[in-house]
Formats: C-alpha cells, structure tokens, sequence
C-alpha cells in the first residue's frame, strides 16, 4: 500500500495545497499532479463519475505522485467502501451534522478493531500479494476520514462530532453553510465567515488539522498565516471556465481595438 503522503506532511506541520476534479478524466489528474498540487479531491457528490472512472483517476494520481481522496456522494458503508477499495487514500465524508454521522464514517472507513470496513484484498493490497494482516493495519494508520461540516447543525454539534475517535481532519464547506444560514451563495456574509471560523477554532481546540477553502488570494494569505493544514484552491471546472473566459474576453478585446 502506498504511503499518505498528505498526512505524513501535515503530520510534520506543512501545508498541503489540493483541488477538486469533478471532471471525469485521468489526464485532469495527471495535469493537477504536474502543476504542483499535494492532493486531489474527486468529486462523486456533485459530479457524474462511474466506479471504474475514479479507480482510473486514483491511478492517474499515483503516477503523478498525488494523495487522492474521494469525495463521497453520501455517508453510507457502500460508496466509502468503493472508493477506499478503488485505491482513494482517504474519503471526504459531506454533511456532517451530528455524532453519529461521524461515528459512522469512521465506522465505514477502517478495518477491526477500529471499525468494520468490508474486507477486501484488491488493488490496494495488491490482490493479495500484501500480507493481508498486515494490510489492514496500513491501511487503519494511512487512510483519512475528513468531514465536512457545511450546516448550522453541524457547528452547533461540533464538540460531539470532534471528540468521536478516527477523525482526522475536517473541511469547511461555506457554501452549503450559507444555505443553511438562510443566504444561499452569500460564502462572503459575516454570518458565513463567523461559521466557518467557529469551525476552525473548535478543531484547534480538537487537535484536528483543519481544511480551508480559500475564495480570493487574501483568503489564501491568511489560512496560510493561521496555518491551516490544507487548502483547497478550487476546482476544475472553475479554473478551466475562468481561464476560457478571460482568453476569449483578451482576444476579443484586442481584435475590437484594432477595428
């Protein structure tokens, strides 16, 4: 089994930069991996990706030296176990609202004693070929289960969701949390702010490396400075929109100056 290289630098207290791919392609990944990102978060909440995609998307990752991590579609033993079997070195679990959704994750992603993960001796325990004991143990220490808390709800059980043992990071989810507060969209509203920040303060005081999402450069300069564990700096279709745009907004502009 590979190492978590994420977890290994976060472990020595650097930061780790990602992206979301929501796009259903291995070579997006190879290119997320070249550009110099730690990890990559594939999308199977909000993205249409067959099985067989991710498990060749986590290949992908492997080649180019990436942490992949799977974002499941919902928090059941079924879509955690396809994506851990397909190779993901860890599951971002969405809409955490309580201790027990928590409990459950964790539950879900590790083998006895510290849950009750399917046992499986597939492609990351090399079919076998790993001794299979051994494995479990690997995997118990390498895999990470990464919680979004993205709902009132979930903040005012943070103390609950945190103390459950096996959470190994969460992530922030601002703009879900921003539904939840009533102001869809509004991710940059003092109440949204005030939440997410609640949400970084109490894994502080957990001990719990926290996940920030950062939404303009200033953003980035002061989770760095807060020194969050891990930023995630977008997503895929984003960039690629935004960069769509703004080249055919220079070219057409320069073609209209000529005129």
């Amino acid at each position: 089994m590979l190492k978590n290289k994420v977890k290994m630098m976060i472990q020595n207290n650097e930061t780790v930069f990602g992206l979301f791919c929501s796009i259903p392609n291995p070579l997006i990944i190879e290119m997320i991996g070249h550009a110099g990102y730690d990890f990559v978060i594939i999308d199977t909440e909000h993205a249409a990706i067959n099985p067989e995609t991710v498990e060749n998307m986590i290949r992908a990752a492997e080649v180019v030296g990436l942490t992949p991590f799977v974002r499941v579609s919902e928090n059941s033993n079924g879509a955690i176990l396809r994506a851990l079997d397909a190779g993901a070195k860890g599951v971002i679990v969405p809409h955490v609202r309580a201790k027990l959704d928590a409990e459950q994750a964790v539950y879900a992603s590790r083998y006895y004693p510290l849950g009750m993960r399917s046992l499986n001796g597939g492609r990351p325990a090399s079919f076998g070929k790993d001794d299979l004991t051994k494995y479990i143990e690997r995997a118990n220490e390498e895999i990470m289960v990464i919680l979004m808390i993205e709902d009132q709800e979930g903040i005012e059980n943070l103390d609950e969701i945190l103390s459950v043992k096996g959470v190994d990071m969460v992530l922030e989810g601002a703009a879900d949390l921003s539904q939840s507060l009533g102001i869809p969209w509004q991710t940059r509203a003092e109440r949204v702010k005030e939440g997410v920040e609640t949400i970084y303060q109490k894994t502080r005081q957990y001990s719990i490396p926290f996940c920030a999402i950062p939404r303009s450069s200033e953003d980035v300069q002061t989770w760095f400075n807060k020194r969050a564990a891990a930023l995630v700096m977008g997503d895929d279709r984003g960039i690629f929109f935004r960069a769509a745009r703004d080249v055919l907004a220079s070219k057409t502009e320069k073609e209209v100056s000529r005129t």
